[in-house]
């Protein structure tokens, strides 16, 4: 959720500690008299920080200040070490094995954990030396593309099997 913007007649303190459109401090003023130069200057007084006494407040566009917090928002947002997952099925071909592996190499180059997993359904259970055999070969693909670190060991689930892998 976005933080709500305190600009102008919104701000609540008797003194704010003022800063004009070029960064430079102008020092603590009365909130009339920094509403007042901002106005003079034809921007808005933007309270930055509640936090400091008396708090610092910018003299700028409005606009400007929310369409740069809005980006600082998402940028925020998008988190990396992220976990992804990687299915691969007892029978896979050659060919979609190298295209998950490269897909598994761009989620790790972009920071992100990888979940390999295999489902095993009823006999392929009984064969899980050919399944460790695809997954073998699927962590050397990924490990021509990047070094990779494992986080968490190749282990038989009652599902199949699975491994987490991080870059290195």
């Amino acid at each position: 959720m976005p933080k709500r913007i305190i600009a102008n007649n919104r701000i609540r303190a008797r003194e704010v500690r003022l800063i004009d459109n070029e960064g430079k401090q102008l020092g603590v003023f009365s909130l009339t008299d920094a509403l007042k130069k901002a106005r003079e200057s034809g921007l808005d007084l933007i309270q930055v920080t509640e936090k400091a006494t008396p708090p610092v407040c910018k003299m700028m566009d409005y606009g400007k200040y929310a369409y740069q917090q809005s980006k600082k928002q998402k940028k925020q947002h998008h988190k990396a070490g992220e976990l992804k997952n990687i299915r691969l099925t007892f029978n896979i071909s050659p060919h979609d094995l190298e295209t998950r592996a490269k897909t598994a190499t761009k989620f790790l180059k972009r920071g992100n954990k990888v979940r390999i997993e295999m489902r095993l359904r009823g006999r392929e259970k009984a064969l899980k030396e050919y399944a460790l055999n695809k997954m073998r070969q699927f962590l050397e693909m990924i490990k021509q593309g990047t070094a990779i670190k494992v986080e968490k060991e190749l282990k038989r689930e009652p599902r199949g099997l699975t491994m987490i892998i991080t870059k290195q």
